[in-house]
Order: C-alpha cells, then sequence, then structure tokens
C-alpha cells in the first residue's frame, strides 16, 4: 500500500529517489521521507507529513547528497500520520529502513527491544524492525548477516530495505508477502515497490520471491532464497511505455484512463480470440486439462474486482452451466469452507498484491481446489506467479485510486474466460460466434459513450448539492450500479448505495425523495419493462432519475425523468460498456465539488495489507 524506492549509484541519489516517489504517491500519501549515506560515511534523513512535495521542498532547502539511498511514502496502518512515524526509520544515528507491511508481532518484540535499552520515538512496527537489526548488526558485524537474522523473527507481511553508514556501499533489501522488484541498470542498481517508480532510470527488472534477501551493489546483485541457496532471478522488461504514468492533456489520471478504455479492452482480446472464437491457450498450457470437468467456480477478490467477479457469475451460470459463487476475500479467508469437487478457485486484483486475495488464494491452494486461475494487471505479481493459469489484463499502469479501466478489462477477461469454460460445457459454435463478434464490437461502443461526455458532465450538475444517492440494476447490470455507486463515493464523497431495481419496495423505496437522485442502467434485454416499473415506483414518490438506456429500450424523457441514449449493445457485452457512463457521471461530480480525484482521503491504490 506504501511506496519504496531505493538507488546504489555513481550519481547523487536524492533526484531519482524524489521521482520514485512522485510515480508511487498514488499508492499512499500521508507522510514521505528519505535517508541518504552521504560522502562522509553519514547518514542524513527528511520526513515531512503530507505528499512528496512537501519532502522536495524540504530537500531542496537542505540538500541529501549521496550515492545510496532509500525513501518511502507512507499510507498509515500503525500510527497516525506524524513526522516521528514516517519511514525512514532509524536505529541510532546510522542505520535506516523502510517498510511496506505489517509485522504482527511487533508489541512482543517492541518489549523484548525495550527490555534490552532501546528507546522507541514512534507508534510504527517499522520502527521494531530497525531496532532488531541493529541489535543483531552488533554482534554479527555485517548488514547483510544481521537482517538475515532478524528476519527469522519478524511474523507478518513485509518488504524491507535496509541501509549502514558503516557499509555506505549496499543495500540489503527483503520481502515476505508484500513486492519489491530490483531495477537493473549500468553501475547503478534501484530497487522498488512498483516499476512504474523506476522508470525514469531503467526498463529491466528482477522480481524477487517469497523469502528472497538481496545485497545490491553498483556493479552486483546477488540473491537468496529463504533457505539460504544462492538463485538467479529473470530480468525482464516493462512492457508499457514510460509515458503511461504522465497525465498528457488530461486533468486527472482517471479521465485519462477512462478515455484509455477502447484501446485497453482491445489490447486484453489480442492474441485471445479470433473472429470467432476464443483461443484458449491464451490462459495457459494447460488451460484445456484444467478447464476440462470444472464443475464450480470459486470467485475471490475485493472492491471493484468483486464487483467484476459479481458480473461473472452472471456469465458463467448462463454460457458455461457452471454454478458460481463469488465471495470478498476478506471475508472467505476467515471462514470454513465447503469445497465443491472440481471447483476452479478464480482470483482478480488489479495490482496482483492484494493482500486478502494473496492469502486466499494461498489457503485455497491448501485445501484442495482443481486449480487457480489469476485476472491481473501487472505481469511480475505474486498473484500471477502462483496461479496456475493467468489471464493479464492488459490495462497498463492505472495511477487513479477509483479503478476504471481496470475494471473493464477485469471483465473483458472474464467474459474471454467464461466463453472458454462453456465451451468445455456445450456451448453452440454459433453462439461463441455471436458473443465474440459481440466484443470485438465493445470498444467502438465504448468510444461512442465517450463521445456523450459533455451531454454527461451537463447531467452532473445535478448532483452538486446532494449528499445522497441510489444506483438500481437489473440481472447483470446490478454489479454495474454497485460500481458506479463506489465510483461516486470514492471520489465525490456523496454517500451511495446500489440494489437490485426488484428490492426498491423491500426497503430502499422509503429513502426516495426530490433529495436523492435516483442513477439506473437500462439496456435494452428482457427485464427492461420490469425495470421501468421500477422507475414508475421512484417517480410516484418524488424521485428525479437519472437513465443510461439503450436507444432501443423505449425509455422516454419526462418530467423527473433524465434519460442518456447509449448506442445498442448485445445483453452479454453491456456490462463492460454501460459501466463507463457511470465512470464519467462520478468524475464530474467530484470535478465540480473540488475533490481530489486521483487522490481521494482514506484511500490508497494498492491494499497489501489486511
Amino acid at each position: 500500500m506504501c511506496g519504496i524506492v531505493g538507488a546504489v549509484s555513481e550519481r547523487d541519489v536524492q533526484g531519482i529517489l524524489l521521482e520514485g516517489l512522485r510515480r508511487l504517491e498514488y499508492r499512499g500519501y500521508d507522510s514521505a521521507g528519505m535517508a541518504v549515506v552521504n560522502g562522509s560515511n553519514q547518514t542524513q534523513r527528511a520526513r515531512e507529513v503530507g505528499k512528496v512535495a512537501a519532502l522536495a521542498d524540504a530537500v531542496t532547502a537542505h540538500p541529501l547528497e549521496g550515492h545510496l539511498g532509500i525513501a518511502h511514502t507512507r499510507w498509515a496502518t500503525h500510527g497516525v500520520p506524524s513526522q516521528v512515524n514516517a519511514h525512514p526509520h532509524m536505529s541510532g544515528e546510522r542505520l535506516a529502513i523502510v517498510h511496506n507491511g505489517i509485522i504482527e508481532n511487533y508489541q512482543e518484540l517492541r518489549d523484548e527491544l525495550k527490555a534490552e535499552g532501546f528507546e522507541f520515538t514512534s507508534q510504527t512496527d517499522t520502527e521494531v524492525v530497525a531496532h532488531l537489526i541493529e541489535k543483531h548488526y552488533r554482534k554479527l558485524g555485517k548488514l547483510y548477516d544481521a537482517v538475515k537474522a532478524a528476519i527469522t523473527r519478524l511474523r507478518g507481511a513485509y518488504a524491507l530495505s535496509v541501509v549502514h553508514a558503516d557499509e555506505p556501499d549496499h543495500m540489503v533489501v527483503c520481502r515476505e508477502g508484500s513486492p519489491l522488484v530490483v531495477g537493473v541498470g549500468i553501475g547503478e542498481n534501484f530497487i522498488a515497490s512498483d516499476q512504474l517508480a523506476l522508470l525514469p532510470v531503467t526498463d529491466r527488472f528482477m522480481f524477487l520471491e517469497e523469502g528472497d534477501i538481496a545485497d545490491i551493489r553498483r556493479n552486483s546483485i546477488e540473491i537468496h532464497d529463504r533457505e539460504g541457496t544462492p538463485v538467479e532471478r529473470d530480468i525482464t522488461r516493462f512492457e508499457h511505455g514510460a509515458d503511461s504514468a504522465d497525465k498528457g492533456e488530461y486533468r486527472h489520471f482517471m479521465l485519462k484512463e477512462i478515455y484509455e478504455q477502447p484501446k485497453v479492452i482491445k489490447a486484453t482480446m489480442e492474441g485471445r480470440v479470433t473472429g470467432s472464437r476464443v483461443l484458449e491457450q491464451a490462459l495457459g498450457t494447460e488451460a484445456a486439462n484444467l478447464l476440462d470437468n470444472v464443475r464450480h467456480v470459486q470467485i475471490i477478490a475485493c472492491g471493484t474486482s468483486y464487483h467484476a467477479g459479481m458480473v461473472a457469475r452472471y456469465w458463467i451460470e448462463e454460457l458455461a452451466g457452471v454454478p458460481c459463487s463469488v465471495e470478498v476475500a476478506s471475508e472467505f479467508r476467515y471462514r470454513k469452507h465447503v469445497i465443491q469437487p472440481d471447483t476452479l478457485f478464480l482470483c482478480i486484483s488489479q495490482s496482483g498484491e492484494t493482500a486478502d486475495t494473496l492469502a486466499a488464494l494461498r489457503q485455497a491452494k491448501k485445501a484442495g481446489f482443481r486449480a487457480a486461475l489469476a485476472i491481473c494487471n501487472v505481469p511480475g505479481s505474486s498473484l500471477v506467479r502462483e496461479s496456475d493459469l493467468v489471464i493479464m489484463t492488459q490495462a497498463g499502469p492505472e495511477i487513479g485510486v477509483a479503478s476504471t479501466k481496470a475494471f473493464t478489462t477485469q471483465l473483458t477477461a472474464l467474459l474471454i474466460f467464461t466463453l472458454a469454460l462453456a465451451r468445455h460445457n456445450g456451448l453452440a459454435e454459433d453462439k461463441e460466434a455471436e458473443i465474440v463478434k459481440a466484443l470485438h464490437l465493445v470498444p467502438g461502443q465504448v468510444s461512442d459513450i465517450l463521445a456523450l461526455n459533455a451531454g454527461i458532465e451537463e447531467m452532473s450538475k445535478a448532483f452538486m448539492d446532494k449528499f445522497h444517492s441510489l444506483f438500481l440494476g437489473r440481472g447483470s447490470q446490478f454489479p454495474v450500479a454497485m460500481e458506479g455507486a463506489l465510483k461516486l463515493k470514492e471520489i465525490s464523497y456523496i454517500h451511495a448505495e446500489a440494489y437490485p431495481a426488484g428490492e426498491l419496495k423491500h426497503g430502499p423505496l422509503a429513502l426516495v425523495d426530490s433529495e436523492m437522485p435516483v442513477v439506473t442502467v437500462a439496456p435494452n434485454n428482457d427485464l427492461v419493462e420490469k425495470l421501468k416499473s421500477n422507475l414508475e415506483e421512484v417517480r410516484a414518490r418524488g424521485g428525479e432519475l437519472f437513465v443510461f438506456a439503450d436507444k432501443s429500450a423505449g425509455v422516454q424523457e419526462e418530467e423527473g425523468i433524465h434519460v442518456m441514449q447509449l448506442p445498442e449493445v448485445h445483453e452479454i457485452t453491456a456490462p463492460i460498456v454501460y459501466t463507463v457512463p457511470l465512470q464519467l457521471l462520478s468524475y464530474h461530480v467530484a470535478v465540480l465539488k473540488g475533490t481530489d480525484v486521483d487522490q481521494p482521503r482514506n484511500l490508497a491504490k494498492s491494499v497489501t495489507v489486511e
């Protein structure tokens, strides 16, 4: 959830660290800091509360010059946002550490270290690790050995980078349950929690595996696995252009990412579908064997990805005829399960490092599921590496905290998977061809929706002074309504709820009045007439309706009903297309209200801790 950057180089590293933090700021942003070992072999540190700009001002006024440094941008878990709780943390004047994750036994270790005379200045679990490493350093005399000894005492998830002024030519890093990548340079090397941070200095990366510990020097990278065996990790090149981390002509990353959807949806289909069928080999070499005889699908995800899974349930049961369960990962991992025979475990995560989803996957692998399939956007992530089958979403980096293109590419990948599974369960070739043809039309249909932006912006003005909103949908559009409500509450801070439209009479109708706008998605499917009846129930109670409707659905603009006509869409692909106008609506409401669209309060992009 927080961000780590580190560098060891022949050149001064302050600028490298700052730029890396700026690129990671979307992951966490209540404080930032850096520590640099200078030419006099002293560890200098700067920490500031707030955004990275505050740290940049501080180190501009008082530069931290040196060839070895680590930096961090923080989203609080232990301790309130404050300068003393900001990273890097130090033990004494020479050892500095940055940390992502949570140390679950930190209180036990803290009590032990306090009894041994170590003094604590913060509320964090990270300072415990700093003192623990220093304790071992005093005994062993080498930083690598001290880190190796210290991590045997840690329980929880962590990515660590440690420097010591007595050893100014290298840093020691390790990971367990939290991502860490090594950037490979020429005469210099780097580390970060995300490739994105290092794109200005390298496009070559090594992904550390669980339990790895590495010694990073200017001209060498030595990695050992958890057993202490020297290992080589493959070097891969970053697949997306560095400009994907820039806003370009757009006011916000979120708007840019909304407009990228036609391109990334098409990219997610490339190499996986022909003109009439899905190429199931694109899921993996064992796809045919693992998909054969699947009798149940268990989907696990969090947040927006959970909504994608809910849409997929409708598709899987309708097209493949296979029972499908969808559960929030944080709930799944803490209850007992009855596992159906031949169940496929399907995980959805934009980052591939979502803590609850990863924990659920690891639990499932021990529990006897048939196989694990990951839908993910990050090629080197833990989720991808630990799954049997993978569909990469090809969304490219998504900087805005509120997910947009990651969601629609997840839906695209899930429909591809569904068609592959359905083929194993008797889906007729002509039906598959019909849906694949409809899928090929989606990028163009999304472009048509984007052309309605001005009208949606005008519609958004009705929400400026509202405090509550209701979203309605039927069938596979209910999860789309849930996603629309989530977007509105995330970035505009308007309280929004979603319900199946048929549930109105069972409670939500009591809330409807002229001050609660009601947003509805209405594709032209076999539920549209029932939906129209639900809309009349709202209208009769004085509610103001905002309807995104298929132009052939017959929903007319009248007093109290504002209708945005959308292009005709196949009922199977409609959830992908109907998501986009709800994204635009939420975006424009947030802009009008003056909120921080890309970095909404209290939230972070990649939730790598519980």
